[in-house]
């Protein structure tokens, strides 16, 4: 089969990238012809013949609050890019006809590309799936999150307005409305509709597409898989607990941080901040009694060493986090996790057999489960092994691939 992989980076920068780049080789590996449709970018990986159909850049950093002066070029094209992009329409079109494929994948195309290739690749009958990783058709800001209220679902309940009143995109009541103005326009184009099929990782994120109004039979509950390179992972159990991600207030960062204020136990927190976060975590510690350290932004090779030796990690988001790699990747290293029982994370941690969860927000029941384990530290091994098995079986990329393949054939080949 020859499939088309879309998504607005061609570099890993997160969960959703290194997705894009295992089911390439995956596909490639069981004979499919692989053909990448993305933006050009000094981050970008090799893409050879094919990076004459990617999309000019428009703004070169990895997250657009990066930079927070824009010129009137970039903010006109992120403005096309987010609505209607009749250049990506085109180039698309292009790569479509010269290379004519038998399927379209989509990871990521809101804000960089726009839905105008879903457009394309159904004037020439070309099926498309889209593989969902957050709730960009029912949320402006794609968390079901602000830092105002917290979860938020007002615009999935037509509520609209409240994204503005929020400023739930970049804390700015402008962006908050142009997103909004962007997801009402893709709502009036019928978006959703043109897609052939979803691949959701998690049974919560389905519940909330079919609250939105997509079908059950277009939402089809695929997990991600690990691509774990090595065969059985020597690990070992070290006194400290791991969290790996982005330094954001939704991630649950300062409950964290609060369970391990004043306790002996270590915490290692490896990742990031686009906003000044980590800042914030920092000042509330100064001056306070504790073991937290904050190591920085690390490449995966180098967060490997710290998931083989840590006792357990730690997962504790407070919005509706949708299937996070780092879990899969704990247990790819016999580790279990420590998860808030919130959202989709209990369909990955189960509780007592690949894990532990903690009341949403609640400090003193994650110091009551972060303490159970350093007590009782053959437990952890004893979950994280249980945890490797479940890799092994249930997200193993060959189940992941098994899946997707039924799935592709029964859009290609209707009955």
């Amino acid at each position: 089969m020859k499939i088309v992989l879309v998504n607005y980076r061609f570099f890993i920068s997160g969960g959703p990238e290194r997705y894009y780049f295992n089911i390439k080789e995956i596909l490639e590996q069981n004979g499919h012809e692989v053909i990448p449709f993305s933006i050009k970018g000094s981050r970008n990986l090799p893409a050879g013949e094919y990076e004459k159909y990617f999309l000019d850049v428009v703004d070169d950093e990895v997250y657009f609050a990066q930079t927070k002066k824009k010129s009137l070029r970039v903010i006109l094209k992120s403005f096309t890019r987010m609505f209607y992009s009749l250049e990506a329409k085109k180039k698309f079109g292009l790569l479509l006809d010269d290379e004519q494929p038998d399927l379209v994948y989509i990871m990521h195309f809101h804000n960089k590309i726009s839905p105008s290739i879903i457009d394309a690749a159904k004037k020439r009958g070309i099926p498309v799936v889209h593989r969902i990783s957050d709730f960009q058709y029912m949320c402006p800001n794609a968390l079901f999150y602000n830092d105002r209220t917290g979860v938020c679902e007002d615009c999935l309940k037509g509520k609209r307005w409240s994204c503005v009143k929020n400023k739930c995109v970049l804390n700015s009541p402008v962006y908050s409305g142009i997103k909004m103005a962007a997801k009402w326009m893709h709502d009036v184009m019928g978006v959703t509709k043109k897609v052939d099929a979803f691949v959701v990782p998690s049974t919560f994120t389905i519940s909330k597409l079919h609250e939105y109004g997509i079908p059950h039979e277009k939402l089809h509950h695929i997990p991600t898989f690990f691509n774990l390179k090595e065969e059985n992972p020597q690990v070992e159990y070290q006194p400290f607990v791991l969290f790996v991600g982005r330094i954001e207030k939704q991630k649950g960062l300062m409950t964290l941080v609060k369970a391990f204020e004043g306790l002996p136990y270590n915490l290692k927190i490896i990742g990031f901040s686009n906003d000044g976060y980590e800042d914030e975590l920092k000042a509330y510690l100064l001056g306070k009694k504790h073991n937290i350290e904050f190591l920085g932004r690390k490449s995966f090779e180098e967060i490997v060493p710290y998931l083989k030796s840590c006792l357990c990690t730690v997962v504790p988001s407070e919005w509706y986090d949708n299937f996070p790699n780092v879990i899969l990747e704990s247990f790819a290293y016999k580790k279990a996790v420590i998860a808030t029982d919130f959202g989709s994370l209990p369909e990955l941690v189960h509780e007592g057999e690949t894990g532990l969860t903690f009341k949403y927000t609640d400090f003193n029941d994650l110091i009551a489960k972060v303490g159970q384990l350093f007590e009782q530290p053959e437990l952890a091994k004893q979950m994280g092994e249980r945890a490797f098995q479940d890799v092994m079986s249930k997200y193993s990329p060959d189940t992941h691939y098994q899946n997707l393949m039924k799935l592709f054939i029964e859009v290609v080949n209707p009955s």
